[in-house]
């Protein structure tokens, strides 16, 4: 058996197998999926400026390749940990090329030492994660004073989303169950690890299925732009993008 599509896993918490998989890479086909992707790419980076070239970052849940690509372009010493082998498959290449490490382990019992990372990231994980305050613990623990995550807020047009779900299952065909959070939820998690947010990007005011629906990028950056303008994005965008830093 080709290792790439092993699926299984002895883990408890294995929501990053789904979204390092083929399928769910087709909800950022097409040019407006790689300006939604770019939209992340930026935010994530812009929250790690001031981060030495060369400093280690893991990438918790990271096989979608969505962040493992950039950082290590930006020079970065990347590890990303899925909860099985098939999680290697679309980063393969990078693996290959010795421009990413990647190992299998439990996403929620980390298998590092305190403070052995530069810096944790993790997208599309928090709000999949049936256990995400444990997943916060642990990435606090291993990164020696950063992290940086993703989550979709309540506190913005999504509030509206749980009541839009089966439409929006119709429409996307592979989408997941998801939690919403309120930002005090998440920055509290973070404080019971000792760490304060510094950074927070809104990456999108509109919900992200309306950008899929419209299926034009130059209008759906126009009306993002509009909404960045008006300060709309900075106070109800979503998904957040957050910095959080071990207090001194």
């Amino acid at each position: 058996m080709d290792p790439d599509f092993d699926t299984s896993s002895p883990f408890p918490e294995t929501a990053d197998i789904a979204t390092s998989n083929d399928d769910y890479a087709t909800r950022f086909r097409g040019a407006t999926g790689a300006w939604m992707l770019r939209v992340q790419e930026k935010a994530v980076l812009s929250l790690l400026q001031g981060l030495p070239q060369g400093s280690t970052i893991l990438d918790v849940g990271g096989g979608h390749g969505q962040l493992a690509r950039p950082l290590a372009e930006a020079g970065y010493k990347v590890t990303v940990i899925g909860s099985a082998p098939s999680c290697r498959h679309r980063i393969r290449d990078l693996v290959d090329a010795g421009k990413v490490s990647f190992e299998v382990g439990n996403v929620v019992d980390l298998p590092h030492d305190a403070g052995s990372f530069d810096a944790v990231v993790a997208v599309r994980m928090l709000t999949h994660c049936s256990v995400w305050p444990t997943l916060v613990k642990e990435m606090c623990r291993v990164s020696s004073g950063i992290v940086v995550t993703d989550y979709p807020t309540s506190q913005s047009l999504n509030a509206i989303a749980p009541a839009l779900f089966k439409a929006k299952k119709k429409f996307e065909k592979n989408t997941r169950t998801w939690t919403l959070f309120k930002h005090r939820e998440v920055r509290d998690a973070f404080a019971a690890s000792g760490y304060v947010m510094t950074g927070r990007v809104g990456q999108f005011f509109l919900p992200m299925v309306v950008h899929r629906a419209l299926k034009c990028r130059p209008l759906s950056a126009f009306l993002e732009g509009v909404c960045r303008a008006l300060g709309l994005s900075r106070l109800w965008g979503t998904p957040v993008v957050g910095r959080w830093e071990k207090r001194a």
